[in-house]
């Protein structure tokens, strides 16, 4: 990095200031232009700048046991700190109004200025729902976009997945994947994501504007959406409740004027609401991800000319297209075509069939194993995989 320890500490001592979040400081560095200035000022000129006392406080007396912890945490391999005044700080990022003043990674720090497009939707997505966001990760990383996400269950790591996967592929390597998380980056939250979360850091970056030490406190993630939508050139949702917090990072990605990009769905499934609501407010309805690609525009400019020659541009609506219904007996047909391609009840497919339900519901498991339907949580099923 291209700054001395002492600006370095200057920073971290400011980010720790209990109070003191990204907005205000930015607002003290136009006056005083830099942490060490804004540490040095003394209570007259902190109080002249309407800081509340314990604010003042903190400034007064910086925690130097936590920037000490902070500098110690940096010298294991493949770590490093960004701070606003670094070059190397993503500009995208930078350009949003509560910007971090600091931020943590593991990985390469330069691919967080790479193009971005953020990936995000339900922590209990569908099995549809995790095949597309694994499906449009892998695609539009192979034409050079960085996914990025934030690790959570659900959407967000099968969009990891599937960058890494496409990544683990392709021996040259074009995307990568970044992941933004909500808690210090010396713990890994859910736990479960851990090993994925190694990959992320040996294949891609982790990044969080949270100290080391810091646990998965609720507020931290709704904060650390502004991060991945300020990384990225758009947001896609792929399911979302009503209530989801995916809304909330595309509500931040208009407030920052990025592209919204929603995934359709049933009008009866609940996951698909959301989506919905997003596109009668003006997001972009994608059913492929070079939809994506065409509504970016410039982005062809901006990736590996040789990989936007080579790579076969193939729907994901049709990568997901169910097997024929003509290879399958007539009278597991009958029951194929009593299931929608969105979810249906088993007793609506007893209704339509005419059959008992033991039938039906051992006609439905031999068709789930050969890939025809996909059973749903509640007893429901859809045709496709």
């Amino acid at each position: 990095m291209n700054q001395t320890d002492n600006s370095l500490a200057s920073w971290l001592a400011l980010s720790h200031v209990p109070n003191l979040g990204p907005v205000r400081i930015h607002s003290l560095l136009d006056v005083f232009k830099t942490p060490a200035a804004i540490l040095d000022a003394g209570q007259s000129a902190w109080q002249q700048a309407g800081l509340s006392e314990k604010i003042i406080q903190g400034l007064a007396n910086p925690d130097g046991e936590k920037v000490e912890n902070d500098l110690n945490w940096l010298k294991q391999e493949n770590a490093s700190i960004l701070t606003l005044d670094n070059a190397d700080y993503p500009s995208l990022l930078r350009s949003i109004p509560d910007a971090p003043p600091v931020l943590y990674i593991l990985g390469q720090p330069e691919i967080l200025s790479l193009p971005q497009l953020a990936i995000v939707g339900s922590r209990n997505p569908s099995h549809a729902g995790k095949d597309i966001a694994f499906d449009f990760a892998a695609y539009l990383t192979s034409m050079g976009m960085t996914v990025t996400s934030g690790l959570a269950l659900g959407i967000d790591v099968a969009a990891h997945q599937g960058a890494l996967d496409s990544i683990l592929r392709n021996s040259t390597g074009h995307g990568f994947t970044v992941a933004v998380t909500g808690t210090g980056l010396d713990r890994v939250y859910p736990a479960k994501n851990r090993e994925i979360a190694h990959k992320i850091a040996e294949n891609g970056v982790i990044v969080s504007e949270y100290a080391p030490g810091t646990p998965p406190l609720p507020g931290n993630f709704p904060r650390r959406n502004r991060i991945i939508s300020g990384l990225s050139m758009g947001v896609l949702v792929v399911e979302a409740a009503l209530q989801s917090g995916s809304l909330i990072t595309a509500r931040l990605a208009i407030e920052q004027d990025r592209e919204v990009f929603a995934v359709p769905g049933s009008i009866h499934h609940p996951l698909a609401k959301g989506c919905h609501a997003l596109i009668r407010q003006g997001a972009k309805l994608v059913e492929t991800a070079d939809h994506i690609l065409e509504e970016l525009g410039s982005f062809a400019n901006m990736v590996h000319g040789d990989a936007l020659q080579s790579a076969e541009k193939v729907s994901v609506a049709e990568k997901i297209e169910p097997c024929s219904i003509n290879n399958v007996d007539e009278e597991y047909q009958q029951v194929l075509k009593c299931v929608d391609f969105e979810p249906t009840s088993v007793d609506k497919v007893v209704e339509r069939s005419g059959l008992t339900a033991d039938a039906v519901c051992s006609m439905l498991l031999v068709l789930e194993l050969q890939g025809y339907v996909t059973a749903l949580s509640g007893g429901y099923y859809c045709q496709g995989r």
